[in-house]
Formats: C-alpha cells, structure tokens, sequence
C-alpha cells in the first residue's frame, strides 16, 4: 500500500488541526460517514504517534501513515490525499494498486 499527500492537502490538515507539536496525522476506517471505500465506513483522521505503521509519507513536515491493524481498510488499494480548490478541502480517493 502507498500513501500519496499533496502538498496542498497536507498544508489544509496543518492548519485545520492546527499542527504545532504534534507532526502526526493517522489514518484510519470508521464507521459511518459516506465516500468510503467499504460501504457503511468512511476515513478518519487523528494527530497522534504511530505505533506499528504498515504505510507512510511525510509532506511539508507532516507524518501521515496508517497503522497495521488498519490495512484491511486498504486492502488492493492505495490512498490518495489532494486538494479540491472548488470545495476547499482534501480529496480522499482510493486507487486500485497495479
């Protein structure tokens, strides 16, 4: 699995989560919400340190990963994290691997 942050999005996340000491951002699934990869969950985010990652990037300072026990989320897939201008948000998309 690959994790893939533009540097847009990762500068949205900085200033929403108002990132200062903690230069961590997690991804994983939860339940609920829509857009989600599998239906009934949606993508979640949290600033808090890994503990056993199975991917990760850095971008403009920023650790994004997803842990471990998470993957199953991902499973054939990779994360892509851009930036939408129109809504003024990150787009999450999930491309298959090849």
């Amino acid at each position: 699995m690959e994790i893939k942050v533009s540097e847009q999005a990762a500068k949205w996340y900085k200033e929403e989560l108002d990132l200062q000491n903690e230069k961590n951002i997690r991804f994983f699934p939860r339940y609920g919400g829509v857009g989600g990869r599998i239906a009934g969950f949606s993508i979640g985010i949290k600033a808090e340190a890994p503990k056993n990652e199975a991917a990760s990037t850095s971008v403009a300072d920023i650790h994004f990963f997803i842990e471990e026990s998470d993957d199953w989320y991902f499973e054939g897939a990779d994360l892509s994290v851009s930036y939408d201008e129109t809504k003024k948000e990150p787009k999450i998309e999930y491309p298959e691997r090849s």
